[in-house]
This record gives C-alpha cells, sequence and structure tokens, in this order.
C-alpha cells in the first residue's frame, strides 16, 4: 500500500489513473520487479511502508533500538515461526516504541522527510496513523480520530484498503490482544464498516454494467432524469472480505478490506495468494477470540503451514497441485470475470 513517500514521489509499481472519485480514489497498479517480497503476504509487497524500505523481520527488541538500522530480509517459513508472542504477554515489549506512537492528532502535518526518518521499515504504517493530512487523496481516502483508511499500494485484490487504527494504546499490539478489548475492538468495526462501503461502491463503479444482478440498477441511472428511488441491485458489500494476518509483517494494527477475487498484478508468488485465501487471515467477524482458542498459540500456526499450501480457487474450490502460478493466476481471472457477470 504504500510506495516512497513525498508529493513528489511516484508509487514504485503503479503506473494508475490515480484521480479519485467520490469515494475511493482510482488506483490500478501495475506492479513491477521493484516490489519487494513479504514473509506474510501483507508485508513489503503489500504494504510496503512510506520509507520505500522493505518492511521484513524487525523484532519487538529490534523496535526498542528505535529501528534505524536496515532489518534483514527474512523468508515466510522464518517469518512464521518467529516468536508471535503471548497475548498477555506482549506488551512489555511493544511498551518501548510509544515514543513513535501517536498520542495526539491535533498536530500540524509533518513533512514527508520527517516521517521517513521517524518511521522506517516495518514501522511505516505510524506515518499515516500520525500525520495523515500529509499524503494526497490518492493514498490516504479519508481519516478520523479514530482511524486512517488507506489504499494498498500493492493490493491483492481488484479493490484493497486498509484501516489503521490510531488509539495509542492499541496501535503496536498483535491483533489477536488488540481485539481483546472490545470497547476498542467495536471501534474498529465501525470504521471497518466505513471501509467496507467503500469498497462495495468502488466494486460496483467498477463493475455494475457488467453484472445482471446490477443491471436494473444500472439501467435507472442511465435515465434522464434517474428516478429519485434506485433499485437495490447487487449487494456489493456483502462480498468484501475484512480480516487480518495471524502474523502481521507491519508493526502498526492494520486490518485489511479487499474483494474477493485476488486478481492482480501485485499478485507474485504463493505467500501472497494464500495469505488472505487460507485461515492465515484471519476475519474481523471472529474477534475478540476465546482465550482456549488454538489460534492464540505459535505451535498452532506452526503445524498448520497455511502460506506453504498447495493453491486452491476461492470460487470454484479447485486444488491447483503440481500446476504453475501463472496458469492459476490466468484462471483467477476467468474466475473473476464470471464472478463480475454474477
Amino acid at each position: 500500500m504504500y510506495g516512497e513517500g513525498g508529493p513528489q514521489a511516484v508509487d514504485p509499481c503503479s503506473k494508475a489513473d490515480l484521480a479519485p472519485t467520490n469515494d475511493v480514489a482510482r488506483l490500478e497498479p501495475a506492479c513491477s520487479a521493484r516490489d519487494g517480497e513479504d514473509a506474510t503476504g501483507d508485508g513489503a509487497s503489500a504494504e510496503q511502508s512510506v520509507t520505500g524500505v522493505t518492511a521484513e523481520g524487525l523484532r519487538p527488541t529490534e523496535k526498542a533500538k528505535a529501528g534505524l538500522e536496515e532489518p534483514k530480509k527474512r523468508d515466510a517459513f522464518t517469518q512464521l515461526m518467529s516468536p508471535m508472542g503471548s497475548p498477555k504477554k506482549s506488551k512489555s515489549s511493544r511498551k518501548n516504541l510509544s515514543h513513535i506512537t501517536s498520542t495526539s492528532h491535533a498536530l500540524a502535518p509533518l513533512s514527508v522527510p520527517q516521517l521517513l526518518h521517524t518511521y522506517p521499515g516495518r514501522l511505516g504504517l505510524g506515518a499515516y496513523i500520525t500525520s495523515p493530512a500529509s499524503f494526497p487523496a490518492t493514498r490516504v481516502i479519508s481519516h478520523t480520530n479514530d482511524a486512517v483508511l488507506v489504499h494498498d499500494l500493492y493490493p491483492k485484490s481488484a479493490v484493497h484498503i486498509l484501516v489503521l487504527p490510531r488509539s495509542s494504546a492499541h496501535a503496536l499490539l498483535h491483533p489477536f490482544e488488540a481485539f481483546d478489548d472490545v470497547t476498542f475492538l467495536e471501534s474498529v468495526r465501525a470504521s471497518a464498516d466505513e471501509g467496507r462501503r467503500l469498497v462495495a461502491s468502488e466494486l460496483r463503479r467498477k463493475f455494475g454494467e457488467k453484472s445482471k444482478t446490477d443491471a436494473a440498477r444500472e439501467a435507472a441511472l442511465s435515465q434522464d432524469p434517474p428516478p429519485q428511488r434506485l433499485p437495490p441491485g447487487r449487494d456489493w458489500a456483502r462480498e468484501v472480505r475484512i480480516g487480518v494476518h495471524a502474523v502481521p509483517s507491519m508493526s502498526h494494527l492494520h486490518i485489511h478490506i479487499l474483494s474477493p477475487d485476488r486478481v492482480s498484478s501485485c499478485l507474485r508468488h504463493k505467500k501472497h495468494y494464500n495469505s488472505f485465501s487460507t485461515p492465515f487471515f484471519v476475519p474481523l467477524d471472529e474477534f475478540p477470540l476465546s482465550d482456549e482458542d488454538p489460534r492464540r498459540e505459535k505451535s498452532w500456526w506452526k503445524d498448520q503451514g497455511f502460506l506453504r499450501r498447495e493453491f486452491r480457487c476461492w470460487r470454484c474450490g479447485d486444488e491447483w497441485k503440481g500446476r504453475g502460478f501463472e496458469e492459476f493466476k490466468a484462471h483467477l481471472e476467468e474466475e473473476m470475470e464470471q464472478w463480475v457477470k454474477e
């Protein structure tokens, strides 16, 4: 989601028409080899920070050193096996980052160079949380005192945005721990609902003319003048996916909101697909997790190996064992075409 910062900068894998619509700025990136590969499928390639530094491998103990050193790149399995930290014990390891977590949202916008220095690598999302007004509408969609909504500059579906909660008490917690706070969770859900509405609106804008279910609504809109009450049309919001990764690759809490298609030039390998297509992606509706939920245990994720699983199509359910990734991507495009026509 985050390319190199600054008003003069160009997103490293985007050649898109960035003119905003009424709801969501149009963002249809064409990713190049410049986008990095992250450990969980939502990191450097899906959520590279404003610094443009690959977001890989920074542990909580390294964060205590202000995160100014270039982290070493780690492969997916190593990252998955790295300590998630018990939800009951992780607070102490993250408190030392409180000095770079926004506690006030009434500050004047910071310059992008200041943000680059303050939020390197895996801390990059903090720049949007602290100073969303420093970024154009093509990058930051909207912001309130509770959350910032931003475009994913390396989306893994046709429409893909993030919700960044602004609570300094929760921003650096693992989502499993942060969402134990029911009051905070309700606030996140409210922000996610707004994100869902925006994504659904963008899906209708992009694909409504091709959808059979939206045909009556599209016909009504073409009338001059259009009727005062439009047919309801397709419920695009029902198909939007909202959730978090079990092992986030960025330090700040963030929630993914995306269309189900998984069609994007930024979808580059198995980790990218599986991180959104297996239980590694935990729906927001499933929180808070019970204390006995096995997903709280690192050993459970180690045993499952979700990121290494064979491809299984999200729509038809076919497993693509032994077949190539490019062939699978072509299949996803065919499935998306049929999905849009529904």
